[in-house]
């Protein structure tokens, strides 16, 4: 007889979900170990009998962002767009729509944890680093599909922009922490979009798509 009871999540992926939450709340330094056995209902001895301590407990949590949050983008309904240019625009809407909610809830494991430790922590600084460069480059393969299409002749690279575009959020993310607003960060996103619109200009004769709305 097959069981339909839910499967509990394992000890060790609790712990790493509340990093998730906890440290984009309150920070890396901030954050305690009894934060996170608190928020899981789980023991120091279940915490260390997976992690050697906070460093490492941070590293993981940020193989466990990347994971998450690279599963999200993957399935995202705009990676089905055939236009690459449409598709790019269309992941730019998609982290948009997201800045809903409350603050913590919208930015990022690994802008929020660079910005603490790049100099007391490199292990966290290049681990944040990588998942921030590795994000980027997933989408470095629709921008050259667009800029081929669109802009040529352009010297800006498919990197270079990939890249802007994660410095171009995770400010957005910085302005909006200062003012204690997650919408502060909407309109910063829709320059990034207008910029990139700039950049690769419709060609002529080639249909202007109708601009989607997030749901």
């Amino acid at each position: 007889m097959t069981s339909t009871a839910t499967p509990t999540i394992d000890s060790r992926t609790r712990l790493l979900d509340a990093a998730l939450a906890i440290i984009r709340r309150k920070g890396y330094h901030a954050t305690t170990v009894d934060d996170l056995c608190a928020a899981t209902g789980l023991s120091k001895g279940s915490f260390f009998h997976h992690f050697k301590g906070k460093e490492d407990l941070a590293l993981a949590a940020v193989r466990h962002w990347n994971d998450t949050t690279g599963a999200m983008f993957d399935s995202a309904p705009y990676q089905q767009l055939a236009d690459p240019r449409e598709r790019l625009l269309a992941y730019i809407d998609l982290r948009a729509a997201m800045v809903q909610g409350d603050l913590p809830d919208i930015t990022c494991l690994l802008g929020t944890m660079v910005q603490e430790a790049y100099v007391t922590h490199p292990a966290i600084r290049d681990a944040c680093r990588a998942g921030i460069e590795g994000h980027a480059a997933t989408l470095v393969p629709t921008i050259a599909a667009a800029k081929a299409r669109h802009a040529p002749r352009a010297k800006w690279t498919p990197e270079s922009l990939a890249l802007f575009t994660q410095a171009a959020l995770q400010g957005a993310f910085i302005v909006a922490k200062g003012a204690d607003d997650a919408q502060a960060a909407a309109p910063l996103i829709a320059h990034l979009r207008a910029h990139v619109q700039g950049l690769l200009p419709l060609q002529p004769g080639t249909p202007t798509p109708r601009r989607r709305t997030q749901r």
